[in-house]
């Protein structure tokens, strides 16, 4: 099982993870957002990777059974229903709806790996889920850290860490590229105290300057949502519980 990691989508193109079992990490906030969102009862999650085509998407719908939802520049962006903080998703907002969401890196990381053969989410949250999951695949595992407008992020970087951390206890020997080393370097460096690492990484501080503090306290919460959200035909929902328990079984 070999195991790589991108540190910016702007490294490849879309057709580099075509037929690939690939997980796409934006920390702060998409992933967590998405896995909370459908943790609490949204029907899916669309991603879309600008503005004008959730508009479009949203245009197309019928019955009220849509928000959209995402941030620009960390705000809600106008005449949207909901922006990007996990904590906007609860289950009384959006069971049973199916949500359009835009963000600046994550939704866009998340359309650039559409030709995956496998494409999973993951955050600080869900990130045992998902390593659970992996492992019993037993497939090459692409890591797609979605950064900052192509930048390098650190809090994404140690969540990949922490993964293939995880999916080493559970799989056994793996190889790993480069880049994979690094992050597992740095997620034992750096990777301790999440809350003080996101408070005091580039976009933490970001979001903390705009409000969203209780964000982070959130999103540092490790292993609290047992699910796995996957990308398929261009809608994210969770993988079955009955499927992911026998494929857990199966390992």
């Amino acid at each position: 099982m070999k195991i790589h990691v991108l540190l910016s989508p702007l490294n490849v193109d879309e057709l580099h993870f075509t037929g690939k079992t690939t997980v796409v990490i934006d920390v702060l906030r998409a992933t967590s957002t998405i896995t909370t969102a459908l943790h609490n009862g949204a029907r899916e999650v669309v991603p879309v990777n600008s503005i004008e085509f959730a508009m479009k998407v949203s245009g197309n719908s019928f019955g009220g059974q849509t928000l959209l939802g995402g941030e620009r520049n960390t705000k809600k962006i106008e005449g949207f229903t909901l922006g990007n903080s996990p904590l906007e998703y609860t289950r009384e907002a959006i069971e049973g709806k199916s949500l359009i969401l835009f963000t600046t890196n994550g939704t866009k990381a998340t359309v650039k790996a559409k030709f995956s053969e496998n494409l999973f989410l993951a955050g600080f949250n869900n990130l045992e889920a998902v390593a659970k999951h992996l492992a019993s695949l037993k497939n090459d595992v692409e890591i797609l850290c979605a950064g900052s407008n192509g930048m390098f992020c650190i809090e994404d970087t140690i969540c990949a860490g922490k993964l293939i951390e995880k999916i080493e206890e559970l799989a056994g020997k793996t190889e790993l590229s480069d880049s994979a080393k690094a992050c597992v370097t740095l997620a034992n460096s750096s990777g301790d105290d999440l809350l003080t690492m996101l408070k005091e990484c580039e976009h933490g501080k970001l979001l903390i300057e705009n409000g969203f503090e209780e964000d982070l306290e959130y999103i540092a919460e490790l292993d609290t949502i047992d699910a796995v959200p996957f990308f398929d035909s261009g809608v994210v929902k969770l993988i079955p519980s009955e499927t992911k328990d026998k494929t857990d079984d199966n390992n």
